[in-house]
């Protein structure tokens, strides 16, 4: 899957040409990857030009103070991040320094989801990189696509299945307390982990869990039947009644699929 730089404004563009400049001069930057919409071509003159500068995480330990004082020097200095910021209401640079180290953490009772699928796939798969300074990026997709060890896998599969089972349980407990809004809050969490889940099942890597979500499962997993079962679950003609627990109910046959 292959994506081109798509900016939504000529200042957008400057400003990412900019950036690509300063960067590639200083020896610690291994790549410069364009992110998030601009990256995919759906950004709008309101988008933020989201940024992430590749650095070995030996040198991200010693030296992350001084590169993000480099940083914000630059971004303070330069003309063109303030034209960027002319353009729409949210249309600043969002930047990172990433250090290509991808863990998968193992939850505890709280659940989740985590952002290990999602930090691979903005970064190396949806991510377009925007200049090159050495191997060190591809050595990391080489490593992690076109999706990571099978042991691995299987292992955060049921972790994600237990715990959004485990967030559907505790809605049925939360309508007993009439307590509504915090049995929502777990329904809405357990529909993040279910994409969440879904992914994994599929070997794929995602976007987001709160956003863009048709545009994955229709697009992406290329299933645009089970894209219409997942609006109905949060939509409700009354939220303190028993369709908290029939929307609880369905989700659930959802999970068991995976």
């Amino acid at each position: 899957m292959n994506f081109e730089a798509s900016y939504p404004t000529s200042q957008h563009h400057r400003a990412a040409e900019a950036l690509v400049e300063f960067f590639r001069q200083r020896d610690a930057t291994e790549a410069v990857l364009l992110v998030n919409s601009c990256a995919r071509g759906c950004a709008t003159p309101d988008s933020c030009l989201d940024i992430a500068v590749l650095v070995r995480p030996e040198v991200l330990t010693r030296e992350q103070e001084d590169l993000e004082r480099t940083w914000q020097d630059f971004y303070a200095s330069d003309p063109v991040f303030e034209q960027l910021k002319q353009v729409g209401r949210f249309a600043v640079v969002h930047f990172d320094y990433i250090d290509g180290i991808y863990d998968a953490p193992t939850w505890d009772d709280g659940g989740g989801p985590d952002g290990f699928e999602l930090g691979i796939g903005n970064q190396l798969v949806y991510g377009v990189p925007l200049w090159q300074g050495s191997d060190y990026l591809t050595q990391l997709k080489e490593k992690w696509l076109p999706y990571y060890d099978e042991d691995l896998r299987r292992q955060r599969l049921a972790m994600v299945r237990h715990a959004c089972l485990e967030d559907l349980e505790h809605i049925l407990w939360f309508c007993g307390r009439a307590l509504y809004f915090a049995a929502f809050d777990r329904l809405y969490k357990a529909l993040q982990e279910y994409l969440q889940a879904l992914f994994i099942a599929h070997r794929t890597y995602p976007l987001a869990y709160n956003k863009w979500i048709r545009q994955q499962v229709e697009g992406i997993l290329g299933q645009p039947e089970l894209y219409k079962q997942l609006p109905p679950l949060l939509e409700f003609s009354q939220l303190e009644s028993l369709e908290m627990l029939e929307k609880a109910q369905l989700l659930k046959s959802l999970v068991s699929q995976l």
